[in-house]
């Protein structure tokens, strides 16, 4: 895919946040995964005190590994490629463990917690790292509860607001209109800066909104490697999703009410995924879940949703 031109031949910022567009911690799961796999290092962090609400977003405290009591504020990384356009060719002992393909050495990397306040000058400091260190393109990771089963693949939406992207890569311009959060302030403030973006979103089950959700997780992993042309290692990742995939079949078995409600989702989405199911059945439930959204069911400011829509 990377030839050195458009979107995918450059410098790629990978980007997730905690908070209102996580569902499912699905988004920085993934990055955190890339984080460790990669190999990267700090190049900037903004200062907590300028952006966040302790109140609302908490220091955490936390023991480390020599016995020590250390304090833990709320902030955003950005991390950059220790050698920037090496291929991640791996070796033989390490090739399960490592990020490899030849665009693994332009993969940078920014993790953070939602800020509370001055979005602007958020993002404003995080473009002014991101093009000293010449990044190119930004694919943003985002999840959110929606009305999906459980037992089905998970959703996965691509969109970009950049016209030369979506003829690159065949994708759509999202139509969501309505609340967003930080992944959307970045996004204009990126096109705004020159820098062409994509987004990835997953759909998470909200009936199971209050564990991880390593099935997001993967979903998300294996379109990011679609995307950027790496391959990235699963490790006991897909285990996990199958783990939390017969977890929910366990509690789904005791309970009717909810089961029922399951086997409804699921009628509806094998509706709209088969073959037979034309433009216009799609459209009918896709407005059906907006619909639902604006009555207040998504969108709350505590995390627990998926708030951001797939819009970018």
């Amino acid at each position: 895919m990377t030839d050195g031109k458009g979107f995918l031949g450059g410098r790629l910022m990978v980007v997730a946040f905690e908070g209102w567009n996580d569902a499912g911690e699905a988004a920085t799961g993934a990055v955190r995964a890339l984080k460790e796999l990669l190999d990267v290092r700090e190049i900037m962090t903004v200062d907590p005190e300028l952006y966040f609400d302790y109140q609302f977003n908490r220091p955490t405290v936390s023991t480390n590994d020599e016995g020590l009591r250390v304090i833990e504020w709320p902030s955003a990384t950005l991390y950059a490629p220790v050698s920037p356009g090496a291929e991640g060719i791996p070796l033989a002992e390490d090739a399960e463990l490592r990020v490899s393909g030849t665009n693994a050495g332009n993969i940078y990397l920014l993790l953070g917690t939602e800020p509370s306040r001055s979005w602007k000058s958020f993002a404003a400091e995080v473009f002014d790292a991101a093009l000293a260190a010449d990044v190119t393109g930004v694919v943003f990771l985002g999840a959110m509860l929606a009305d999906v089963p459980h037992t089905r693949p998970i959703s996965i939406f691509v969109s970009s607001d950049n016209a030369g992207v979506r003829g690159e890569l065949q994708i759509e311009r999202s139509t969501y209109e309505g609340p967003v959060g930080i992944l959307s302030i970045l996004s204009d403030a990126a096109e705004t800066a020159g820098i062409p973006t994509l987004s990835i979103w997953a759909s998470v089950p909200h009936y199971v909104h209050n564990a991880p959700s390593p099935k997001a997780m993967l979903a998300l992993i294996d379109k990011l490697e679609e995307v950027i042309d790496v391959s990235i290692p699963r490790g006991t990742l897909v285990t996990e999703a199958a783990e939390w995939e017969s977890g929910i079949d366990t509690l789904a078995g005791d309970d009717d009410e909810m089961a029922a409600y399951i086997a409804q989702l699921e009628q509806a989405r094998d509706t709209v995924d088969s073959p037979e199911a034309s433009g216009e059945a799609i459209a009918q439930e896709f407005e059906k879940y907006l619909r639902k959204r604006n009555d207040g069911r998504d969108g709350r400011a505590d995390g627990r949703s998926g708030p951001d829509g797939p819009r970018q």
